[in-house]
């Protein structure tokens, strides 16, 4: 039953004893460690409250605390190191690129504000920054949006692997460098070991007076079951209160096996290991309450309960009720108990209902064999605080092997749930099963974010490792329902969990946290929401106490495969959940020799645990993720909710920062440790800062913390932490003695650059304008210095005065920059068009934060009035004439950079400022506007267009300068049309402007804009204009003009000319020449002409590609192409090759070889095929049609290059098969010419192995022709019809046929045979003579090995040859045996009159029949070839089915290992742990007793001269023979010497004495059961005696055999 009862049972049920005033003390053990602080009577939550105050005192005194810690000088110098390491010292903004790329095509980059950071600068003409593709830039500012991550060391916290120890949820990271790991300080389950129940219950004495404990019940009491069936309860002050059962039936009835307490802590109950059941009341324990007997069934079969001698594994009350019970056994069976009220136990009436498993007597149909079970899990539904539909109904969760079954019991026994085991569970993994209930409860207000007042009843159960919960849901009953129906119940599965090994116990601490149990008891606690693991304990050390419990009774899913069910086969864990329980979020442990409880550490204890250790930085850091809730909050007591939790994290955070300040700078009056290192100081400052951020505290930061470092004189160590934090956007203003630090710190240490970075990120409303101006101008800041102006002043143009300033010469600059070089001015100046950019565009430079829209309109009317206003302020007149002063801010800036300044007016033209409706700011701002302003919101594209035509004109912009006008028109007269007129002969100026670019670097950008003009503008005399064009070289322009003038010959030829992109000449023929390409026959016949005359020109582009093309749209014009290739053999081959064979089409989308008409460049193709790929000719020449080349005109290239295959399989196709195999023959005896040559000059060559090599390639194609002769015979044997009547006649005719007689398929195969069988010949005779004038050679001579090596490479060859022989004999023996075709044998060609003729020819031919013998045999060897293989696949098959019988042999004779450790007959130890030293010295007599066996064996077997046979171990299972001669059929018999072993209680004395007697060898069953064989004749005899040690009786297992 499940004791979870936390935040359940307040005001639902009252105590009606006297013992709630004594449970209200704390239970106090020998180290005055408490148990816990709720209220025993009212079972209440604990004071939460007091809790806390008493944490909060612990943390207060902390901070004077930590003067009595100090951190290992190893770590601090460790840290120190790594705080000066160059590697995380902050870099400098020389670090940072020179821009910041984005997603537009191209980038024009700001430079770095500081001199010492110079640039290399490309320039074209006058301007200093490059040219190519001006309009497509985009300006970006050098400090980028996104904040500078300065590699800082971080915490000095502890990290943590995932250990058996350790705390999931706060491994807080150290740094990277730090290898050592070390456990957190805490401890994740605070244990406290019970002293006094300890003492009093494991004692010598507590054993012998009641017996060891075997269960465990938790509620206002401790309640432990023992095995001497006695209950003792214990109250919170650990004193005993009640012995329960003493001179009662009760310790007649075995071990008290489960325990339960009732809901109001007043009634006891108890299960024994007899089957009885007893229940007590607390308060008067003389007699039972109520007792369930157990039943006989064989006297009343009708009668529901336990059996006898059945214990009772699970018990639990129902309800409020003290008569109900529901209750488990050791069979699987499950019985509800409800008792009539009486006036005593023996006027009480129990009636007994089952409500799961079946009787062992029932004998289940023979179809369908009972499969065994028990209940692995169980408990009742406790009650809640909160009322439910469940409360009445008695509920009761089961879980069998199979299936977790929810019944309830009032009014009547009924199903309500059911489910199978997931398929998730592993198969063959370890069985084992868990299950607790929580009820339902109320909810408080904050905390229920529905309207739900109640929590939902939950069930949480697990099969092995796979964890589930269900919610239990009220069903309302329908309106259709009958008057008076209950509600109904719905159970939904909501989430699932998997463990890394199998779960035997479960626990709900609270509402949403639960402690998981596993098989290696690992304790693990889960968030029931999220089931994420958070915490994990070892509980290893604390000696659990389980118990086999299940195993003998689920012996057969364990040990049998099922073949219905493979999942079920494995090992059954012990039994966890009698000695495992949890109440009011405590859990207790029933160990083997100690009692204990623990507690889950919460939040504050974590802290204070790392404040105590002195780690003040790593409890900073966790209470900085606690405030976050980045943790697991539920299960370290902190509330879901972010309010309720800063509420309280809040303050204890602020306390340890000031606790922390005041240690780590020595300002605690009673510190006497040293100070704190530099590299600590540096963590405290970043935790600092990620707390205060965390917490929005920044006053806190600047007032408190500040000054503790000020203090200090660790000012920078402060300010540099600051750098990274404003860089990101988290501080944004800081107070301006701060600020004014910051600034004078930055600025001693040389590390302006960064300063500037940090003043652009920063609200300017807090900064000292005169303060920062001064320092800007003094460094040269002008990044900082536009941000401060703008944002302070809203001025927008001042500075741009200075910055044109620098554009001038030396002599007339300003003093702070007298010392300038021109190169760092330029940096300075270029600084403007980024800006500009920025602000015409609504963005904020340098950061790029976007403007509010009345800053950026005022911004923009600003910067346009300054520009392209008629007058400028600022400037005197100077050498300019009175002309040339309108305009003049924008005639210096022209001046400066001409084509940056028209980019930036580019990107600048796309903002929706110009040609935009001011009305409403107008409107708004009446009167309060300027002059400048108003005139600067009225300034729209066409005025700055029309000033730009009227300012830049010659002589005094010279058309380096003027181009970029003219492409800025051109690029945005499209963009715009509706906004920009101009007149016809402006855009033909720029028209022609464009194409008389100066220099060859922006022809492309020219090009570009004159496709965007004439996209927009139609010049009138265009085709005027080409020869403009041409000259230019603007293709893609001219392309377009011809194309839309349906000029297709001139656009091919301009495609040609087209030197850029030469391959864009095939896509235009393509498209010229595609069927329904809209070409008349004449522009047709115009293009090809283009193709004719350029043919060339088309072929040297690309050989392939002009193939291809020429072939798909003019295949006519091949001639023409190959002719112009008719000195470029390689090149023709290609082209060729491409047109037969083209290589990206897919085999099946190949083009059709040629028709016959182009079968002369058929020809051509192979002729040029026999010299570039002479292999591939004879596959090429496979595919032609009959008809496709001649063979007169390719034989003789054929011949020449060796190509014999290729001739031979054209005259084939021509119907010279005669000439064909003449011609195979002949090359035959060509190839065997050179052979013979090559091995006989093989003696005395210097290069054997070269000589060797083309050997190996002279007899492969000997192979390979022969083949080709092969398949050339078997074509015509196919094709050939001779008359059968002829055949006959010749048959009859003469006996032994000669040449003349054979018909014409029969002699091509004669003539094969006799040029094979020849080379053979001649080979092996070449050989052999060789071979015998080695022999009979001087054998001492140095080359002996060398002649030995090239005898084996000769008989290599020969082999290969014999093969060859036996392929064609093989081939004719295939061909002549055909079978019939419509009923008629094929006659015209005849194996033996072949072999006649062959071997009559032979016989002129060689001098004597022994020169022919080897060449027989192998002829005849290949008769035998097929019977070969069957043989040999005989053998395979044959050996295969051996090993797979041996195999399976030797797995039956393995055996099978034992279930327990001790003879299942006398009980005594036989093996394991423990067993003693006499087994060791009984399989030492033994060995040496066989081994004088044998040395008296073979003395005996070399006296008679006679083999003996060796012992058979027989076939049986576990038959194996002993010295006796006896077996065990159904058994393992293991002859592991005279053992005997005595129980672990005896004592070494009684072990020697049992040794001393011969019990005989093991006995090991298919079951796994174990005996003595003494112990299993004793239990097998008759009579209950000892058998006869002769008995030849086979063996059977007597517990098996008798259940």
């Amino acid at each position: 039953m499940s004791t979870v009862q936390d935040e359940a049972e307040v005001g639902r049920v009252q105590s009606t004893s006297d013992e709630g005033n004594e449970a209200n003390r704390v239970l106090e053990n020998d180290d005055n460690r408490s148990l816990g602080d709720f209220p025993i009577q009212t079972l209440e939550k604990p004071n939460e409250e007091e809790e806390e105050e008493e944490k909060d005192k612990r943390l207060n005194a902390a901070g004077s605390s930590l003067r009595r810690y100090e951190r290992h000088d190893r770590d601090a110098q460790e840290d120190s190191s790594l705080a000066s390491s160059p590697a995380l010292g902050r870099p400098s903004s020389a670090d940072g690129s020179l821009s910041i790329p984005d997603d537009t095509p191209s980038i024009q980059d700001s430079k770095a504000s500081s001199p010492s950071r110079r640039a290399h600068l490309s320039s074209y003409g006058r301007s200093p920054t490059p040219s190519l593709r001006p309009f497509d830039r985009r300006f970006q500012a050098r400090t980028s949006p996104s904040f500078l991550n300065s590699p800082r060391a971080t915490s000095p916290a502890f990290l943590n692997p995932h250990s058996r120890q350790s705390s999931l949820l706060s491994q807080i990271v150290r740094d990277v460098e730090d290898t050592e790991t070390s456990h957190v300080p805490w401890e994740v389950v605070r244990w406290t070991k019970l002293r006094k129940i300890t003492g009093q219950a494991f004692s010598e004495i507590g054993r012998r007076n009641f017996g060891r404990p075997t269960c465990i019940a938790v509620s206002a009491t401790i309640a432990l079951g023992t095995s001497k069936g006695l209950i003792l309860v214990f109250d919170y002050t650990q004193n005993i209160k009640s012995i329960i059962g003493l001179g009662t039936k009760a310790v007649e009835s075995g071990a008290v096996t489960s325990i339960s307490v009732s809901a109001d802590h007043t009634i006891i109950a108890g299960g024994h290991a007899s089957g009885n059941i007893f229940t007590w009341d607390i308060a008067k324990p003389a007699k039972p309450f109520l007792h369930i007997t157990p039943v006989d069934r064989r006297q009343s079969i009708e009668t529901d309960g336990h059996g006898l001698e059945v214990p009772v594994l699970h018990l639990g009350f129902l309800g409020t009720r003290h008569t109900a019970l529901v209750s488990a056994d050791d069979r699987g069976m499950a019985f509800s108990h409800l008792a009539s009220r009486g006036l005593g136990s023996v006027s009480r009436n129990v009636r007994t209902t089952r409500i799961l498993g079946r009787y062992p007597e029932d004998t289940p149909s023979a179809a369908r064999q009972k499969k065994p079970s028990a209940v692995l899990a169980f408990s009742p539904l406790p009650l809640g605080n909160a009322e439910h539909a469940s409360d009445n109904m008695g509920l009761v969760a089961m879980l069998t092997p199979y299936l977790l079954v929810v019944v309830s019991t009032t009014p009547i026994a009924q199903t309500q749930f059911k489910t199978s085991r997931p398929k998730e569970v592993a198969a063959h993994g370890a069985m084992s099963a868990a299950l607790a209930w929580f009820p339902s409860i109320k909810l408080k207000a904050h905390i229920s974010a529905t309207s739900e007042t109640s929590s939902r009843v939950k069930l949480v159960y697990c099969w092995s490792n796979i964890l589930t919960i269900l919610e239990v849901v009220e069903v309302e009953p329908s309106e259709s329902s009958e008057k008076g129906a209950h509600a109904s119940l719905q159970f939904r599965p909501c989430s699932r969990w998997k463990a890394e090994e199998a779960i035997v116990g479960l626990q709900w601490l609270s509402r949403s946290v639960l402690a998981v149990l596993t098989i290696t008891q690992q304790l693990l606690i889960l968030e029931e929401s999220s089931l994420q693991l958070t915490d994990s304990s070892d509980l290893i050390q604390r000696h659990i106490y389980h118990v086999d419990l299940f195993s003998h009774q689920l012996t057969q899913l364990v040990d049998q495969l099922d073949g219905d069910d493979a999942s079920m086969h494995g090992v059954v864990a012990d039994a966890f959940y009698m000695s495992f329980r949890a109440y009011k979020g405590r859990i207790f442990l029933l160990g083997y020799n100690e009692i204990s409880f623990g507690t889950l550490s919460n939040w504050a204890d974590r802290l204070l645990a790392l404040m105590e250790q002195g780690d003040f930085i790593g409890a900073i850091q966790l209470a900085t993720i606690y405030y976050d809730g980045e943790a697991d909050k539920v299960t370290v007591g902190l509330p879901a909710d972010d309010m309720p939790r800063h509420n309280l994290v809040r303050e204890k955070l602020l306390e340890m920062m000031s606790a922390s300040l005041k240690y780590a700078f020595g300002k605690n009056v009673e510190a006497r440790t040293r100070q704190v290192e530099q590299a600590e100081l540096e963590e405290l400052a970043n935790v600092c800062f990620a707390a205060c951020l965390s917490m929005g505290e920044l006053d806190f930061l600047f007032e408190d913390a500040y000054s503790w470092y000020q203090d200090g004189e660790a000012e920078g160590m402060f300010l540099e932490t600051l750098e990274p934090h404003i860089m990101a956007g988290e501080v944004e203003v800081i107070p301006p003695s701060v600020l004014k630090d910051l600034i004078g710190h930055y600025k001693d240490k040389g590390m302006e650059k960064r300063l500037e970075e940090m003043i652009c990120n920063l609200d300017s409303r807090t900064m000292d304008i005169d303060q920062i101006t001064s320092l800007c101008k003094e460094n040269n800041l002008y990044d900082a210095l536009l941000y401060v102006w703008n944002q302070a002043l809203g001025d927008y143009t001042s500075l741009l005065f200075d910055l044109l300033d620098l554009t001038r010469q030396p002599n007339g600059i300003r003093s702070h920059i007298e010392d300038t070089s021109a190169e760092d001015r330029n940096i300075y100046t270029e600084k403007m068009f980024p800006y500009l950019s920025y602000t015409l565009t609504s963005r904020t430079y340098p950061t790029g934060r976007p403007m509010s829209e009345d800053k950026s309109l005022m911004a923009k009317a600003a910067i346009y009035h300054f520009f392209f206003s008629g007058h400028s302020h600022g400037f005197a007149s100077q050498s300019h004439n009175t002309a040339t002063t309108a305009f003049r801010n924008l005639r210096k800036i022209l001046d400066y950079d001409t084509p940056s300044f028209l980019s930036m007016l580019n990107e600048a033209f796309e903002d929706t400022f110009l040609n935009g409706s001011h009305d409403r700011v107008i409107d708004e701002t009446a009167g309060q506007l300027t002059e400048e302003q108003t005139l600067g919101l009225s300034v729209n594209r066409q005025w700055i267009v029309s000033i730009l035509l009227e300012v830049m004109t010659p002589p005094e912009y010279e058309p380096e300068d003027t181009i970029y006008l003219d492409m800025f028109i051109a690029r945005n007269l499209p963009k715009f049309p509706q906004f920009i007129l101009l007149p016809g002969h402006v855009l033909h100026r720029v028209l022609v402007g464009l194409c008389n670019y100066p220099e060859e670097d922006i022809a492309e950008d020219c090009q570009l804009s004159v496709e965007y003009l004439l996209s927009m503008y139609q010049p009138p005399d265009l085709l005027s204009l080409i020869p403009l064009i041409t000259k230019a070289r603007f293709y893609r322009v001219l392309k377009s003009i011809y194309r839309a003038d349906g000029q297709y010959a001139k656009l091919l030829q301009t495609c040609f000319d087209d030197y850029q992109n030469p391959n864009a000449v095939f896509d235009c023929i393509g498209d010229c020449l595609k069927p329904r390409g809209g070409l008349s026959e004449i522009q047709a016949r115009d293009v090809k002409a283009v193709i004719v005359e350029r043919a060339r020109e088309l072929a040297a582009t690309d050989v392939t590609k002009a193939a291809s093309t020429i072939e798909d749209y003019a295949p006519e014009l091949h001639g023409t192409l190959l002719n112009t290739l008719n000195r470029d053999e390689a090149s023709q081959f290609q082209y060729l090759q491409t047109i037969f064979e083209p290589s990206e089409h897919p085999a099946e989308e190949k083009h059709d070889l040629p028709r016959p008409s182009n079968r002369t460049f058929v020809e051509q193709y192979v002729r040029l095929l026999c010299d570039y790929n002479p292999r591939h000719v004879s596959e090429f020449v496979e595919k032609l049609k009959a008809g496709n080349l001649r063979l007169e005109e390719v034989l003789p290239a054929l011949e020449r290059n060796g190509v014999i295959d290729a001739a031979v399989v054209l005259m084939a196709r021509d119907g010279k098969v005669r000439e064909a195999i003449d011609r195979l023959t002949q090359h035959l005896s060509t190839m065997e010419a050179a052979l013979l040559g090559l091995l006989e000059g093989a003696s005395i060559s210097p290069d054997a192995a070269n000589s060797q090599e083309t050997a190996r390639d002279l007899v492969e194609s000997i192979q390979k022709y022969t083949r080709i002769g092969i398949w050339l015979c078997q074509g015509q044997t196919k094709s050939a019809q001779q008359l059968e009547g002829q055949v006959e006649q010749v048959i009859r005719s003469k006996s032994i046929p000669t040449k003349e007689d054979l018909s014409l398929d029969e002699t091509i195969w004669l003539d094969l045979i006799d040029a094979v069988v020849a080379v053979t010949k001649n080979i092996n005779e070449v050989l052999e003579d060789q071979r015998t004038d080695d022999t009979e050679g001087d054998g001492k001579s140095t080359n002996a090995l060398k002649n030995s090596s090239s005898s084996l490479e000769n008989s290599a060859l020969v082999k290969e040859l014999r093969k060859t022989v036996q392929e064609t004999f093989t081939a004719l023996l295939a061909t002549t045996s055909a079978p019939r075709t419509n009923d008629v044998r094929r006659r015209n060609v005849s194996f033996l009159r072949i072999l006649r003729a062959f071997l009559s020819h032979a016989s002129l031919s060689s001098p004597s029949l022994s020169n022919l013998r080897a060449v027989l045999a192998t002829i005849f060897s290949a008769y035998a070839y097929e019977e070969s293989l069957l043989a040999l696949t005989n053998r395979l098959l044959d050996k295969d089915l051996f090993v797979h019988v041996t195999e399976a042999d030797h797995l039956r004779r393995r055996g099978w290992r034992p279930l327990g450790q001790v003879c299942e007959g006398c009980g005594r130890r036989v093996w394991g742990p423990g067993a003693g030293s006499y087994i060791w010295d009984a399989w030492q007599r033994t060995n040496e007793e066989r081994l004088e066996m044998g040395k008296q064996g073979q003395a005996l077997r070399a006296a008679e001269n006679k083999p003996t046979a060796e012992a058979s171990h027989g076939k049986g299972k576990g038959a194996m023979s002993d010295r006796g001669g006896r077996k065990a059929s159904s058994g393992v018999d293991a002859d592991l010497g005279h053992w005997n072993r005595p129980t672990m209680e005896a004592g070494v004395d009684v072990a020697k004495d049992i040794a001393k007697e011969d019990l005989g060898p093991l006995v090991v069953f298919s079951c796994r059961h174990i005996f003595h064989r003494r112990c299993l004749q004793e239990m097998q005899s008759p009579q209950g005696g000892r058998a006869s040690e002769a008995s030849g009786s086979e063996h059977s297992c007597p517990l098996c055999t008798n259940t």
